[in-house]
């Protein structure tokens, strides 16, 4: 449904409401217009994001990879 801004705020509460229960509200001001949606929506639209920790836990394992430091002398460099 379309809401004009001063309409919105006289009924913000009914504006939730439906938000919640059915389709997403638009509110507009002159030219420019909002979206009013449930949190439930918005989580679908965003997708669902990993975390950082578990992005990284995710990835290949490092098990069987030496990562013991090479213990042969270093090359002779002239400084």
């Amino acid at each position: 449904m379309d809401w004009q801004l001063a309409e919105a705020k006289n009924r913000f509460s009914e504006v939730v409401r439906r938000a919640l229960l059915s389709e997403p509200q638009r509110i507009t001001r002159r030219n420019d217009s909002v979206i009013v949606i449930s949190e439930k929506e918005y989580q679908k639209l965003l997708g669902k994001q990993v975390s950082l920790v578990d992005y990284l836990m995710s990835g290949p394992s490092l098990e069987g990879l030496d990562l013991a430091r090479d213990k042969s002398p270093m090359r002779d460099i002239e400084l």
